[in-house]
């Protein structure tokens, strides 16, 4: 089955046949002659996408040096910025529970409702280096540090449920193949590349998380618009050592929303900084941003009898299959004081869990338990990165650890060792303490990929399927995307064929819109994909919308002479609907209205692009009403607001503008008119909807346009 690894040019890349093992991973093998993979001190390696583990499903076993030296190298490669997550911001906040859970966790902090912990939370993209942009695509880091009276429990999850792959041993091919291809630097904090769709096109186990990460999940409009998830499954374990099988969901109050691509590369060129900053004012407004801790809570048989294994990272369980039960609010309303010794310094580990909370034989978990540790060690310095005050538990500790590098704090006395005869310093807790639930395990231990790994592409489909029209539109366009940055055919091709065996209407558009000559046929499956499962609304964006303003953006363009009337009716419209306002004026000195008085303004035109709210209102004055007809500034400010489908609210002193930039023909019911009260409150009450999705189609043609009014 195997064949010799493929020649590389600068210009040509031959396809490969590659063995499969018995849970789907592909193995690209050795034959005679061919160099052969080693570790470090010389080695050969007999098995590189699998860790060593107790039986197919069990728990991974410490003597497993290949993928401890991989991590342990991988985990060093940088100093001192984060290899991944490097971009990050963080605030603090408090988790607060609705009611005890001591059903199904003795875990400190779910015994007593309405309970306050204190939290850290850090939000951040994964490829990016420190410097890069706010609006990339890529996926969010969304982690989460409790100080419990337990301990700090640290949930380090992501904005998408998924992962790519399934094994940890896996994790720096991953990075490595999504970073700057390392003999030229580039491209920054981007996967539109050949290394990276490389490595995912022969990587069938990524199709599900790649279906995320093409969709408009990847651009969130803001940190305070996006999910969070453990993406893993966890154990709560109850005080008579009973197991519940628990996955971790973060939803926030203020509803879903991302942003178009062309919108987000615009906002990276108006404002890097654009999630840094909404955070920042949100919370210094004191719009607190607020979520929901929701469980997904479920017990072995459940577990045993799901379609899909719950270990494997790659796997969803659908809220309409398992509805997630609300357990408490996370809070975040103050920001950190210094940003380097906070959110730069703060340390994330998921082996950080208080009592009640427990791992599963997840292979990707165990692995980042193993790693997440020599992480720290590299990037702070010492092992006393516990001793700086963003990550030094709240509650009272003692151990007898000492000395090293960067030590603020040493045992006191004689004692700093136990057991010992003095009577003094802590002692171990069999009552109080940490104790791992009693599985039984029983295997071979070998490098193993559990057949119930295998389906790689059906709740990919379901994904796919569960998005509404326009989200499935911004799928094909960001694979399109993505892959005609990619030089070699071969790769788009290979990765055109994984795409048939999720569904052919996507991979035929995406086909004709590369220009390919031919389909390529669906790629080799370990298991078929599935047909009967149901679309789930959850997993939509659209269908998940908020359906109202609050937290939102308006920005409106204002001149000199702009009706006083209007736009103090407009801007407490806006605040009743708990949304903000921001005023575009010719200068950033501000305008005089008509009413003489003055008013200041928070941009200037050329400054403050349509992009960077989330609707927009033309208040311009009759004498102005041409001269903004002719600056190109104030034509893309339209332009662009109408283009990315927001609403739009003009006055009729502003329609030599939208005639300018040819919406004059095309005014459909996004674009309202503030005549009189009626005309306010018709704009304002269609605004929670923050897109008219409809004027996508029609601004390319592919529908009849819509009514005018």
């Amino acid at each position: 089955m195997a064949r010799k690894p493929a020649k590389f040019t600068n210009a040509t890349i031959h396809d490969q046949k590659l063995s499969c093992g018995h849970g789907g991973e592909l193995h690209q093998t050795a034959e005679d002659g061919d160099t052969v993979l080693t570790t470090a001190q010389g080695g050969p390696v007999s098995d590189d996408q699998n860790s060593l583990r107790v039986g197919p499903r069990g728990p991974l076993v410490v003597d497993d040096f290949h993928f401890r030296e991989k991590i342990f190298h991988f985990d060093h490669e940088r100093i001192p910025e984060r290899v991944v997550h490097a971009r990050g911001y963080g605030a603090h906040g408090f988790f607060e529970t609705y009611e005890s859970l001591a059903a199904y966790t003795k875990a400190d902090l779910f015994q007593r409702a309405r309970e306050r912990t204190p939290a850290f939370v850090r939000f951040s993209t994964v490829a990016g280096n420190r410097g890069s942009s706010d609006l990339a695509r890529d996926v969010r880091g969304f982690a989460v540090k409790l100080y419990t009276q337990e301990g700090n429990w640290d949930i380090v999850g992501n904005n998408i449920p998924v992962f790519f792959i399934q094994d940890a041993i896996k994790f720096p091919d991953m990075v490595h193949a999504v970073k700057q291809e390392p003999d030229r630097g580039f491209p920054q904090a981007q996967s539109a590349h050949d290394n990276f769709w490389d490595f995912i096109s022969l990587t069938p186990e990524s199709m599900h998380m790649i279906m995320w990460v093409m969709s408009d999940r990847a651009i969130p409009r803001s940190f305070r618009f996006m999910e969070g998830f453990g993406v893993h499954t966890f154990r709560m374990i109850n005080a008579k050592g009973e197991s519940t099988f628990v996955k971790f969901h973060w939803k926030p109050k203020l509803g879903l929303q991302s942003v178009v691509w062309n919108e987000a590369v615009k906002i990276n060129g108006a404002d890097p900084d654009y999630h840094r900053r909404d955070l920042w004012n949100a919370i210094k407004s004191g719009n607190f941003p607020e979520w929901e801790l929701c469980l997904q809570l479920f017990n072995q048989e459940f577990a045993d009898n799901f379609d899909f294994d719950v270990l494997d990272p790659t796997k969803i369980i659908p809220e309409e299959v398992l509805p997630p039960k609300p357990v408490g609010r996370l809070v975040l309303d103050r920001m950190p004081d210094n940003f380097f010794a906070e959110t730069e310094q703060v340390a994330f580990m998921t082996q950080n869990v208080p009592p009640g909370i427990d791992f599963s034989n997840d292979p990707l978990l165990q692995g980042r338990n193993f790693s997440y540790l020599d992480t720290q060690l590299k990037r702070l310095g010492s092992t006393n990165f516990t001793h700086l005050p963003i990550n030094a538990p709240k509650c009272p500790f003692h151990h007898f650890q000492q000395d090293g590098h960067m030590a603020m704090r040493n045992p006191v006395g004689r004692v700093n060792y136990q057991p010992n005869s003095w009577g003094e310093g802590p002692r171990e807790s069999p009552v109080k303490g940490f104790t791992h639930f009693p599985a039984e395990e029983q295997g071979q231990k070998a490098r193993l990929r559990s057949e119930s790994f295998a389906d790689h592409y059906s709740q990919a489909r379901q994904f796919y399927i569960s998005q509404t029209p326009p989200e499935q539109r911004h799928i094909a366009a960001a694979l399109t995307f993505e892959l005609s940055k990619v030089e070699t055919s071969v790769i788009r091709e290979r990765l055109v064929s994984h795409l048939m065996n999720i569904d052919k209407s996507l991979a035929t558009a995406v086909a004709q819109n590369l220009g390919l000559r031919s389909m390529p046929g669906p790629a080799s499956a370990a298991l078929p994909t599935r047909q009967d499962l149901d679309p789930s609304p959850s997993l939509s964006i659209v269908e998940r919308g908020p359906k109202r303003f609050e937290g939102r953006k308006l920005g409106i363009l204002i001149t000199d002479g702009v009706d006083s009337n209007l736009l103090k009716g407009l801007k407490d419209a806006i605040v009743a609907e708990k949304g903000d306002v921001e005023l575009i004026a010719p200068t950033v000195g501000g305008v005089t209205a008509s009413d003489g008085e003055f008013v200041a303004a928070n941009h200037m035109i050329g400054g403050g692009p349509s992009v960077l709210f989330d609707a927009i209102a033309i208040l311009p004055s009759m004498e102005a009403a041409e001269h903004l007809a002719n600056d190109a500034a104030a034509r893309d400010f339209v332009s662009d607001a109408f283009q990315h489908c927001k609403f739009i609210g003009y006055t009729q002193a502003a329609l030599p503008l939208l005639q300018a930039v040819g919406i004059g023909e095309r005014i459909d019911e996004g674009v309202i008119q503030l005549a009189g009260e009626h005309g306010l409150s018709a704009f304002v009450s269609q605004l929670g909807r923050l897109r008219l999705w409809e004027r996508e189609l029609s601004l390319k043609g592919e529908k009849a346009s819509i009514p005018t009014k």
